[in-house]
């Protein structure tokens, strides 16, 4: 099964996207430019990581879906990310796309 990596800056609040802590709190991460590609690998029930990078912060949790929102300025499709059972866990870098995540 897959999983998927999402980055959550502190600054997202900044962005109008939720922060890491936002996140973190409500299960719901916004607006996540995901590539159809890796959105065909993911499945409801999936790990789900949630990164940090600025302050060394990891949660993990699994996946309960993906709400379509707007497209991204490429037409790339938007996502809302739902997560549940989310808890913190020792840091762990991933490598993520430049839309800030990864399906590993």
């Amino acid at each position: 099964m897959s999983t998927l990596v999402l980055h959550a800056p502190r600054r997202g609040i900044l962005e109008n996207k939720r922060s890491f802590q936002g996140t973190f709190a409500s299960g719901i991460g916004d607006e996540y430019a995901i590539p159809q590609t890796l959105v065909a690998k993911l499945s409801s029930g999936c790990k789900v990581v949630l990164l940090n990078k600025d302050d060394g912060e990891r949660a993990e949790g699994r996946l309960v879906e993906l709400v379509p929102t707007s497209k991204a300025g490429n037409g790339m499709q938007r996502y809302n990310v739902h997560v549940a059972d989310l808890k913190i866990v020792p840091y762990r870098s991933e490598r993520l796309t430049r839309t800030g995540v990864a399906v590993i």
